[in-house]
């Protein structure tokens, strides 16, 4: 296979010499494309020697051979790793002021772009637009992961590792299509691939889903926090099973008490703690969502005052007395402002209730479902010793009146089992409404 390797100037460059190797070793004619900049941190010399082949950066070099439209018309796969905020950007208004972009423009094959920025480069809103841009596109443009970055930095924007790139290029690699072909779903806790079952279909193949997970803390002083019992079990279930369907996943982790899954390719982690830093991360990343799965269990309370030194008890003086106001409601909030800013088809809203002597708690999930406005709406029965921390479950899915109908036979769904299982009835219905939206319910 012909295969241009662009390389963007980025720290992370050198992650790609390994990529490189990778190809090379499968037998894969390789041309390197790096831009100036990329050879301020890996010099030509190592790309020449890895590929075999000659490197060049700028259009008036081998002019001869016109290369800087042979390359991308030759080509049977483009994979730019890393992919700068800057490169992004020229991509997407269609510059061509180096060989690199040159190749983008002339390029017809499958093209995947491995972003690698700083964190808030990486959520800013002209990133954020020109990802949404080219994978409208068609353009594969692959999760960031979350973790060290240059200096002190921590959190999503880190190239994925050489290994974890390979293997998101494996189904091109072997002839396939993206997102049309066999997709591989990835086993997050065992960081690997794996081919899909045979009945599995890649139902969200070329889709990014934002999921949300576990509890939020809203701090009363330095020790003590108000929060709940949320482990993000279902959460955490929720993000494998929208990765076995094929879809790009972006997991916000609250506080859990359960293992996280790897990031990898297709799935990128970002950590938050209280309800008003979830509002920030899901108003960051709903506009570019597909599909946005609200499974956190946020905290509709938080104290008033935060006090900045711990709260002594004192023998003369009685307990503190405690003010608590309203968080924000994230889920309302999204779906109004999605009628502005764009977001998600599909938003999937979590209602955990327990209901009492003289309300059922399936009342108050329809209830709840005709306030926020989301599509779906999961109910759970809860309480102490009932689903929390646990591995099993009971739902109820409910569908909004705009979207009734749509489901046909599959709706409305109760499912008792494990976690896994009801994130798969989920993701199901969820990925079936998407199919059918045309747009907007």
């Amino acid at each position: 296979m012909r295969i241009v390797l662009g390389v963007s100037g980025g720290i992370a460059a050198y992650k790609a010499v390994h990529l490189l190797r990778l190809l090379r070793e499968e037998g894969h004619q390789v041309d390197v494309v790096p831009t100036r900049a990329a050879l301020e941190f890996v010099g030509r010399p190592t790309w020449e020697a890895i590929s075999g082949r000659a490197v060049t950066t700028d259009v008036f070099e081998s002019v001869d051979e016109v290369r800087h439209v042979r390359l991308g018309q030759e080509a049977d796969l483009v994979v730019v790793a890393p992919a700068t905020a800057d490169l992004l950007a020229r991509a997407r208004t269609g510059m061509a002021d180096d060989l690199l972009t040159s190749t983008l423009l002339a390029a017809e094959a499958p093209t995947v772009l491995v972003p690698a920025m700083h964190t808030e480069m990486w959520r800013h809103p002209a990133t954020v637009d020109n990802v949404a841009a080219l994978r409208d596109r068609g353009v594969d443009v692959v999760e960031p992961a979350s973790g060290r970055l240059t200096g002190a930095d921590s959190g999503p924007g880190r190239l994925p590792e050489p290994e974890e790139i390979h293997a998101h290029l494996r189904p091109l690699l072997d002839g396939g299509d993206a997102v049309d072909g066999p997709i591989y779903a990835y086993a997050p806790l065992a960081g690997t691939f794996y081919a899909p079952h045979p009945d599995a279909q890649p139902a969200l193949a070329g889709r990014r889903v934002v999921v949300t997970a576990g509890g939020t803390r809203e701090a009363l002083d330095p020790v003590r926090y108000l929060g709940n019992r949320s482990s993000g079990r279902q959460g955490v279930a929720l993000a494998e099973a929208a990765l076995a369907a094929g879809a790009q996943v972006h997991l916000i982790a609250g506080i859990v008490e359960t293992e996280l899954p790897a990031a990898g390719p297709r799935l990128s982690l970002e950590h938050v703690e209280s309800a008003r830093e979830l509002q920030q991360a899901v108003a960051a990343q709903a506009p570019s969502a597909d599909v946005l799965l609200m499974a956190a269990a946020v905290a509709d309370f938080r104290p008033a005052d935060y006090a900045a030194a711990k709260i002594k008890k004192t023998d003369d003086v009685d307990a503190p007395t405690i003010t608590l106001t309203r968080n924000p409601d994230i889920l309302a909030e999204t779906v109004r402002a999605r009628a502005a800013r764009g977001g998600p088809t599909v938003i999937v809203g979590f209602a955990a209730e327990t209901g009492d002597d003289a309300t059922d708690p399936l009342e108050l999930a329809q209830a709840k479902l005709l306030r926020k406005g989301c599509e779906l709406l999961v109910l759970n029965r809860v309480g102490e010793g009932l689903v929390f921390g646990q591995d099993s479950t009971e739902i109820h899915v409910l569908a909004s009146f705009g979207v009734q109908g749509v489901l046909g036979d599959v709706e409305p769904a109760h499912v008792v089992g494990t976690k896994r299982e009801a994130a798969d009835a989920v993701v199901d219905r969820a990925s079936r409404l998407l199919a059918a939206s045309g747009g907007r319910f």
